[in-house]
């Protein structure tokens, strides 16, 4: 027969065993742009040597010959070869045209979406960041038109294993209707803590409610280092943790002193929390 405390033991235990099931294996990376390296292959060897697990790359602003910047099949091999050598991963591929031609209104947009999704697969990340920002930001009134127009890109997201992540200044229950408009599992959301709070949302609140299976990826950031400024990060972390989310969150903090000791500095803190 079992001691009480054995009992008391396996009660304990098997209480334990949902939050244990929901494990995260968080991974932590970098913008390039953060890095001041944006679209830079150099980029990767910086990543690496700060400690990240990935880095996010820009995918580039300034089309040449009616092509994106890294849809280049030598840069794309560069970048290849250059994660090999650091033992890094891209983390995801940042489609910052967007900033120039909105997806909200110009046609642009989809043709860029529609070429970067090769791009990112070749780099073998997972995740195409879609931001909307400055006079791109989203509206209510847009949610259907970027829904439907997503709609059509999914289908060549979903068969090159790229999700396309929404990153704005819209609730979590706004990206959730674009992306119910979308009818695509392709489409997510890509969760910045900072965009969030400073839009007037509580990440608290809205990473739980979105959940594991809704967000794509996650940008930790706030204005000045992480943990002096107004997001409570103990409590974002640990509802990140507890989410048994399995991708990356990205450093984008700036550096107002050294890149090199700032994003220590920030990596070092994060990591603190999760452990």
């Amino acid at each position: 027969m079992l001691t009480r405390r054995e009992l008391l033991s396996s009660a304990v235990l098997a209480g334990a065993a949902p939050l244990l099931a929901k494990k995260s294996s968080l991974k932590i990376g970098v913008t390039d742009w953060n890095l001041r390296m944006s679209g830079k292959v150099e980029a990767v060897e910086l990543a690496a040597r700060l400690g990240f697990e990935g880095v996010e790359v820009s995918l580039g602003r300034k089309v040449e010959g009616d092509k994106l910047p890294l849809d280049d099949a030598g840069i794309q091999q560069r970048y290849l070869a250059a994660v090999k050598q650091h033992k890094i991963a891209v983390a995801g591929t940042c489609l910052d045209v967007l900033h120039v031609n909105y997806l909200k209104s110009d046609k642009l947009a989809l043709k860029w979406i529609a070429a970067g999704i090769p791009i990112t697969k070749t780099l073998n990340a997972k995740v195409m960041l879609l931001p909307s920002f400055g006079k791109g930001a989203l509206e209510a009134k847009d949610l259907d038109y970027v829904g439907d127009a997503l709609r059509e890109l999914a289908p060549a997201a979903e068969k090159a294993g790229v999700l396309l992540a929404l990153e704005n200044t819209l609730s979590a229950q706004d990206n959730v209707k674009i992306m119910e408009r979308s009818r695509s599992k392709a489409v997510k959301v890509y969760y910045d803590v900072g965009n969030s709070t400073y839009a007037g949302f509580k990440p608290v609140d809205e990473i739980p409610w979105l959940g594991a299976s809704r967000i794509a990826q996650i940008h930790l950031k706030d204005k000045g280092y992480l943990g002096e400024g107004q997001i409570d990060f103990p409590a974002v972390m640990k509802r990140i943790m507890e989410l048994g989310f399995h991708g990356f969150a990205n450093l984008e903090t700036s550096s107002p002193k050294s890149v090199d000791e700032d994003m220590k500095r920030n990596l070092k803190f994060v990591r603190g929390l999760m452990a």
